[in-house]
């Protein structure tokens, strides 16, 4: 059985809702943020990154969220998460999965996490003041060219809905008002009504 290592709002959210979805055993494992858990010698030995989501499967480790949902997609096929018999579907679903890992969450980051990229306080205050900016306009981007509609690939829910679904849950936080993707924020409200999202999220609370 797999075993997610995750915490609460963090992006480990999307491959939990991914699991639900799809209907794989599994079982939650929480790293406790307050505690540091996640630079303990235990939880390093698991994923030395130090970070979460990491998923424990029988053939070892998987970590960085665009690999896991694809991972989950590809191993529950009959559950229909990701556009598997079409590879120019499928790297679509890839590449906005790469963005929202590799532009969107890091630009997230620069907000909370200024010390990874500064030392000097100056530094990391600019970041914090920018990152609203930098946030808002990568949303704008996702929902000029390309989010397709219903769903961020077109007519099929994917795993790329809860890795969205995911890091909207973090709009508010960052300064970024709903009313400027208007697009996006009916997306979330669709997709937080899945009830499978509703599971994950209630876990997550409890």
């Amino acid at each position: 059985m797999m075993k997610l290592h995750y915490a609460p709002r963090t992006c480990a959210l999307a491959v939990h809702i991914a699991l639900e979805e799809s209907g794989a055993p599994y079982e939650l494992r929480k790293v406790d943020f307050s505690q540091r858990e996640q630079t303990s010698a235990a939880y390093l030995a698991i994923n030395p990154k130090g970070r979460v989501p990491a998923l424990v499967t029988d053939r070892g480790v998987l970590t960085e969220t665009p690999a896991m949902l694809a991972f989950i997609a590809q191993s529950y096929p009959d559950a229909r998460l990701a556009p598997l018999d079409d590879p120019w579907q499928f790297a679509q679903l890839q590449a906005f999965n790469a963005y929202l890992c590799a532009t969107v969450h890091v630009a997230h980051a620069h907000r909370v996490r200024g010390y990874r990229w500064a030392d000097e306080p100056s530094a990391i205050e600019a970041m914090v003041r920018k990152a609203p900016e930098v946030v808002l306009a990568c949303f704008e981007l996702i929902e000029r060219t390309m989010f397709k509609g219903p769903w961020v690939i077109g007519d099929e829910y994917t795993v790329a809905d809860a890795y969205l679904f995911t890091l909207a849950q973090w709009w508010e936080v960052d300064q970024v008002d709903p009313r400027r993707v208007p697009k996006l924020a009916d997306h979330r409200l669709r997709v937080n009504e899945r009830p499978a999202v509703q599971r994950a999220l209630s876990a997550e609370r409890g």
